[in-house]
């Protein structure tokens, strides 16, 4: 979700994280032809190529037009296929390319943007995807299209709505909280949800301030009295216990979120990786521009409570409240677990 294209390694690129994965051929198919990087319709010979920076690497290659299909929703598209690839980080990926699902402005035009061709066709049953990504080895992660899929939800979900025009699904945080009690650290804070990142990430400032409160012991000698770390957003805390935020193997702990200073006008900007996106269930609505939030569920586990801020009880000292009937009922069956 923080790319807007769809990127497969082509059978020109010979490039180790190329060669190492399958590539697209385009002359084994008789529809594809080359188009501008913009969309246009040109002579072969004339189209242009893209180069694109990510956080980590770099891709460069033409822009292909040919038939699409992720299951039996097919469409006439727009992708990149890749001429060279850097090794890092692509060489070492289990998966081939990159299907990018951010919003329609990120990509390079409306041809390109999965999402906008569905819709367009009338593909979906609804003109959204849903994301769950799982915990453990139990479990299958999953991206669904057209639907949300109730038996992944251990809440009822809520919306917010996208904010700026940067492509990314960004939503506004009100503050940060350490069991949940606001810490008073945001202003405007914005934050990115995005499947392609792998820890939580931050403006290296905040991310500073925020390791210092938390205060994980390089040892793990504090483990087990972390706190709970939470955002605020639409009105709901957003909690990440110690297991989601601390990377911890044996004897030796660390806090799993990185300084990433993007520069005006589209930062400064927070990042929601996989250890959130592991935490709760995420529905992407690009027609209504919003995102929604569930508590994930996971198989075998007892989900936490999604608990409401109130700003005036939050001053007052009162403690956060369960945002709905069923969250009441978890509470109560597990008092150890009832907002601090």
């Amino acid at each position: 979700t923080g790319s807007g294209n769809l990127i497969v390694p082509g059978s020109d690129c010979n490039t180790p994280a190329c060669t190492s994965h399958r590539r697209f051929n385009m002359k084994a198919s008789s529809t594809a032809r080359r188009v501008n990087c913009d969309g246009q319709e040109v002579d072969a010979d004339l189209a242009d190529e893209i180069t694109i920076t990510f956080g980590t690497g770099q891709i460069s290659g033409i822009c292909v037009k040919d038939q699409i299909c992720v299951g039996s929703a097919c469409s006439q598209g727009g992708f990149i296929s890749s001429l060279d690839e850097t090794s890092q980080p692509f060489a070492a990926f289990t998966f081939d390319g990159v299907l990018g699902l951010a919003l329609p402005s990120m990509a390079q035009s409306s041809e390109f943007s999965m999402m906008s061709r569905m819709q367009a066709g009338s593909s979906l049953r609804q003109a959204l995807f849903s994301v769950f990504l799982s915990d453990s080895s139990e479990e299958t992660s999953e991206v669904t299209f057209g639907a949300v899929k109730q038996e992944h939800m251990a809440s009822e979900m809520f919306w917010v709505d996208v904010t700026g025009t940067s492509g990314y699904w960004e939503v506004r945080i009100s503050d940060i909280t350490i069991d949940s009690k606001a810490q008073l650290l945001c202003e405007d804070c914005r934050v990115a949800v995005d499947t392609g990142t792998s820890q939580l990430a931050g403006p290296s400032a905040l991310m500073s301030s925020l390791r210092s409160r938390v205060d994980v012991k390089p040892d793990c000698s504090n483990y087990h009295s972390l706190p709970q770390l939470g955002f605020i957003i639409g009105g709901r805390i957003l909690n990440l216990a110690p297991a989601d935020y601390v990377d911890k193997m044996g004897q030796t702990c660390s806090i799993s979120m990185m300084d990433l200073d993007v520069p005006p006008p589209a930062g400064p900007l927070f990042i929601f990786g996989i250890p959130f996106l592991q935490k709760y269930y995420t529905v992407y609505d690009p027609i209504a521009s919003r995102v929604g939030f569930a508590v994930a569920k996971h198989k075998g586990k007892q989900p936490e409570a999604l608990l409401t801020f109130d700003p005036d009880l939050a001053s007052a000292g009162a403690p956060a409240k369960p945002a709905s009937f069923l969250s009441t009922l978890r509470t109560k069956a597990r008092a150890p677990l009832t907002a601090r």
